[in-house]
């Protein structure tokens, strides 16, 4: 039987602290990382944000010792890592690169189970583990198991080797740019893969990304750093945005802060309609009968695994006797934990006016661009109303910026 996720299969993150953090490459020159003093809570994203050369790596790599420290202490979970054999410290936590890193030679299933091969557990756990996981990341084991990296796109590499970095239920996953080489789309996809696999697995999870349109998606907090590795801002990506801790963390926003906004909205607080819906081979006169009775004029299309393939006309309809098999991948579909940004990427490319709204992949119902613009209008006069009293003086001003900074609602 494959094995499934739940409180009792897997091992939930644990708490990183960074005290005093430097490295040096030589005693002579400048540090790479100066002094860091970073609290990571258990079981939340931290987005590692700043300019080449900054330190982001490097930080990230010290948690592994692939990079010894100079000087400071890294504990997990309360435990010093230089008290831990590097390599058993390594097995224990999830490594996910860019391009996935996959072993050229080795099937995906292979990839996927080579670390905990190397912790001797069993063939039966591991392959139960292989398919788990590989299901998890959207991968169907049957058809991927056995498929060699060659074989594989460049998002599906990267599912395989997010999936790699969770095959030994590691309480910490380090990730190093790992959507940075697939186009957006792809990229936008795997991100809202990787939310909703952190929703049901809550990993320490540290990230370092150069877009801070990511880690504004992605981050449960987000690191600025400025070069040296110190750190410009460390705060939740709302109080980040509303409230700036320098001209640094400012300019590194850039322009559009408000529009960055929609990016900490999902998909799933908003309501879904649900429009009639037809399978691929039903009878296109009886189809067609459904939905002049709901008295709409189009109809999502499902397979038999309740997957969005189209979203088709009434018009176009007419040409079949049956519901086609669609022939092109669709652009119009969103997860449930995607960001009202990524939807209405989506709805611009739709001629519908909404995208169709799935939960591992299973189709669930419509967000309407009407729904999102209703939305986004009623947040504004919120912010509006809570701005209010800083049009009424000076003090209500400075009380509004506290009032941002302390985490109220941007």
């Amino acid at each position: 039987m494959t094995e499934t996720y739940s409180d009792s299969t897997f091992q939930a993150g644990v708490d990183i602290e960074l005290q005093g953090v430097t490295k040096r490459y030589s005693s002579k020159g400048q540090a790479a990382v100066t002094d860091l003093n970073l609290s990571l809570p258990a079981g939340e994203m931290v987005m590692f944000v700043g300019p080449s050369g900054c330190g982001k790596t490097t930080s990230l790599k010290m948690i592994n010792r692939l990079i010894e420290p100079t000087e400071g202490r890294i504990l997990i979970d309360g435990e010093d890592v230089t008290d831990i054999n590097p390599t058993k410290l390594r097995r224990k936590i999830g490594y996910v690169i860019q391009g996935g890193g996959m072993i050229p030679h080795l099937t995906v299933g292979d990839n996927v189970g080579l670390v905990p091969k190397l912790l001797k557990w069993d063939k039966k756990r591991i392959r139960e583990r292989v398919d788990a996981l590989l299901d998890l990341v959207g991968l169907d084991p049957a058809i991927y198991r056995e498929r060699y990296p060659r074989e594989l796109s460049g998002g599906q590499q990267q599912r395989v080797g997010v999936a790699r970095g969770l095959a030994a239920d590691p309480p910490i996953v380090l990730m190093d740019e790992p959507f940075g080489a697939v186009d957006p789309i792809t990229r936008s996809r795997l991100q809202d893969e990787l939310m909703r696999i952190q929703s049901e697995m809550k990993k320490t999870i540290v990230c370092v990304t150069h877009d801070i349109d990511e880690a504004i998606k992605l981050g449960d907090r987000i690191l600025v750093l400025q070069p040296g590795a110190t750190i410009a801002q460390y705060d939740t990506p709302e109080n980040i945005l509303a409230a700036p801790a320098n001209e640094f963390v400012e300019n590194f926003i850039g322009s559009g802060s408000t529009l960055k906004q929609l990016s900490l909205r999902r998909v799933d607080e908003l309501d879904f309609a649900q429009p009639p819906t037809a399978r691929i081979g039903e009878r296109v006169a009886d189809v067609v009968d459904r939905v002049r009775t709901a008295g709409e004029t189009s109809v999502i299309v499902l397979d038999e695994r309740d997957r969005p393939r189209e979203w088709l006309s009434l018009r176009q309809l007419h040409h079949f006797d049956a519901v086609p098999m669609p022939t092109v991948e669709l652009q119009t579909v969103i997860d449930h934990r995607s960001t009202l940004s990524d939807a209405l990427d989506a709805m611009l490319v739709s001629s519908h006016g909404g995208a169709m709204v799935t939960n591992r992949g299973l189709y669930i119902g419509v967000l309407s661009y009407d729904a999102v613009t209703d939305y986004v209008r009623a947040l504004n006069a919120k912010a509006a109303a809570q701005d209010a009293p800083a049009m009424t003086g000076a003090s209500g001003s400075e009380a509004d910026r506290s009032g941002r900074s302390s985490g109220a609602d941007a």
